[in-house]
């Protein structure tokens, strides 16, 4: 007769008190799992969340309470936890996963690692520590009221990296700054604003009209001599936004009048772009002021963020914003910048007022907080109920790997509404790995396309190793015969090389480069193929998504929804060969069948040995495009679901 330890075979639930396990991440499905975890038998378990906690957090996060504010995460889901289970050995630590103090052998003694993570820098980084370490890992997410769970096994089942994941969807800088024609372009143009004002100015975020848009070859002198714009303070000036901003002492008027009004008129010279485009209506605060109606003033009925207001509401709103934002800057002292955040109220406020004036002026509807918090933060809204669901299926999963069934894991989904079987959850098989993986294949090599007269090997490391191939701390040769150093990892070594071109190392088409980093056990060589000009705005691009290689056969896969940010985009599940539309969606599959997709993911650490791993795997990926929409989730390797996507 078999022998049972609550719900669980004695030979189980012994295996679980002994077991040490690692969950990265605290939030929404960290909660959830810690609680599980404690409560099926596990006694030995590690957490690692670099966040704090936020008041918004405690609608969904049950370990924390409203005088937890502030405080570590990790730390305070572990004191919750040892509340009702004080015989649980639990260790916490306020971190990021991608310190590179969480090394090979930091994850070696685990048994097995469960992500509840938000981000795929994290992702990524994990994945490829527990294929260096070869322990199992559980990666999950949610959105809405979607929900995934799968496993990944080195050698055994697709990684993370293993399908190519899409960029964070990216917009042409012409289309930002001249010709918005949906409320998103708006909303980029005004988190972009934010930094050229408030923030840190980049050259890639500028707000002013492009004047080299290819689409208005007009001719500069006479559209300068026909621009009604007067030299008063507020007109246009060639000058960087912030100094200009500046010597104004941020005046909001004056700001308004050059942001809405005097770069509006001075795009309705670039009299091409409006042949067959409905054209701008600049706007006047003195005549707004002049003609605003006493009803515009007047609040409408419901709740206050999901109100959409008058021109004239979102004037004020642009006024006391720039003026809250003002006092914040000087509050910090000479030369502070601030951080956008969705969460603070005056950088939101800026954000809602800037981009509805400019809808306003573009012929859009005009949104309301909500749907601008939505889209700038790229927020799909939490669900407690679908974060205890998926941190259960984790639980499961779990426990078939621990009882030596690894064969019998699965890819669960969770869909919003029952398939045609009546199911909500299914399970998919997991599939084995890509042999093209640029992460696990067993020689890893990648082709590049980009201009080696035009990179800069500043760009080769932090575009394309780190944005693109998601590296932490890049090492590259070249393969000519001497070894030539390009980039080292050790700091002050090879930062003279920065600002010079690739062709200056005499790297050309053809030429081969080999990048490691140590601290993932992680080796990838890439193939230089020069081209003279890419597409407008693309810096480089990976072969293998490009037209010019035909991607191997594929079987094809149902089409299924994926709704991210409340639009619907076509989307594959991870091991699909189509990369979905949106950066962190979670797939909808509508058959209950054991086959099929499954889907991979994964997060992030570092090893801080430095060693070299000559079969580190590695392998191919998409295309990137440099302009984005939001700010690199590489840099915030946050350990928190608000806003998380599930599975790519």
């Amino acid at each position: 007769m078999v022998q049972l330890v609550g719900s669980l075979r004695k030979e189980l639930a012994d295996i679980l008190s002994t077991s040490k396990v690692l969950v990265v991440g605290a939030g929404g499905i960290g909660c959830e799992l810690l609680k599980n975890l404690v409560l099926t038998g596990f006694k030995n378990i590690e957490v690692i969340d670099l966040d704090t906690i936020d008041v918004s957090n405690l609608n969904r996060q049950f370990l924390f309470q409203k005088k937890h504010v502030g405080k570590s995460k990790a730390q305070v889901a572990k004191e919750s936890v040892l509340q009702f289970c004080p015989s649980a050995n639990i260790t916490a630590y306020h971190d990021s996963i991608m310190n590179p103090d969480y090394n090979v052998e930091f994850f070696r003694k685990f048994i097995l690692v469960m992500n509840a993570l938000d981000n795929r820098a994290a992702r990524n980084h994990v994945n490829r520590m527990c294929l260096a370490a070869d322990i199992p890992l559980i990666e999950s997410g949610t959105a809405g009221y979607l929900g995934q769970v799968t496993v990944i096994k080195k050698g055994m089942t697709e990684c993370y990296e293993c399908q190519p994941k899409p960029a964070q969807k990216t917009f042409p800088g012409c289309t930002i700054r001249n010709t918005p024609s949906e409320p998103i372009h708006c909303i980029v143009w005004a988190k972009y604003l934010f930094n050229q004002l408030f923030g840190e100015e980049d050259a890639d975020q500028e707000v002013s009209p492009d004047t080299a848009d290819p689409e208005a070859a007009w001719n500069l002198e006479e559209a300068a001599a026909r621009a009604t714009a007067s030299e008063k303070d507020g007109d246009i000036k060639r000058i960087s936004t912030k100094e200009w901003a500046r010597s104004t002492r941020y005046d909001p008027i004056k700001l308004f009048n050059k942001l809405f009004k005097d770069d509006i008129m001075y795009l309705l010279t670039m009299d091409k772009l409006w042949k067959k485009r409905k054209a701008p209506t600049p706007l006047d605060w003195q005549q707004l002021e002049n003609s605003v109606c006493p009803q515009e003033e007047t609040p409408g009925s419901g709740l206050k963020d999901q109100q959409v207001l008058g021109v004239w509401g979102y004037c004020q709103l642009f006024q006391h914003s720039v003026d809250t934002l003002r006092l914040q800057l000087q509050e910090k002292g000479e030369g502070a910048e601030l951080v956008w955040d969705k969460d603070d109220p005056p950088a939101m406020d800026f954000v809602t007022a800037a981009a509805n004036l400019r809808m306003h002026i573009f012929s859009m509807n005009m949104k309301s907080r909500f749907d601008v918090k939505s889209m700038a933060g790229n927020i799909i809204p939490a669900i407690a109920t679908t974060n205890a669901v998926i941190a259960g299926l984790i639980v499961l999963e779990g426990l078939k790997i621990l009882s030596g069934e690894l064969e019998s894991c699965r890819t669960i989904f969770l869909n919003k509404c029952p398939n045609l079987r009546k199911k909500l959850l299914v399970p998919c098989i997991l599939d084995p790995p890509s042999t093209n993986c640029y992460v696990c294949a067993s020689k890893p090599e990648v082709t590049v396309k980009l201009n080696v007269h035009k990179t800069t090997v500043l760009s080769l490391q932090d575009r394309i190793l780190k944005e693109r191939f998601g590296m932490v701390a890049p090492d590259v040769q070249i393969e000519d015969g001497k070894g030539t150093i390009l980039i080292s990892s050790e700091e002050g070594e090879t930062e003279a090389n920065n600002s010079k071109f690739l062709n200056d190392f005499g790297i050309r088409n053809g030429s081969r480069l080999q990048a490691d980093d140590f601290l993932q056990d992680y080796t990838l060589l890439i193939n230089v193929l020069h081209i003279e000009e890419l597409e407008r705005d693309v810096e480089f691009e990976v072969v293998g998504e490009a037209p010019d290689k035909a991607p191997p056969p594929q079987n094809n896969q149902e089409e299924v929804n994926s709704i991210t940010n409340g639009n619907k985009d076509s989307a594959q599940p991870s091991t699909s060969s189509k990369a979905p539309a949106e950066d962190d969606d979670v797939m909808i599959v509508d058959s209950d069948e054991e086959e099929g997709a499954s889907s991979s993911s994964a997060a992030a650490a570092t090893s801080s040995t430095k060693r070299k791993h000559s079969d580190a795997e590695t392998g191919e990926t998409s295309n990137k495009r440099p302009r984005m929409d939001q700010s690199n989730a590489a840099a915030a390797a946050t350990d928190d679901d608000d806003d998380i996507i599930a599975l790519d």
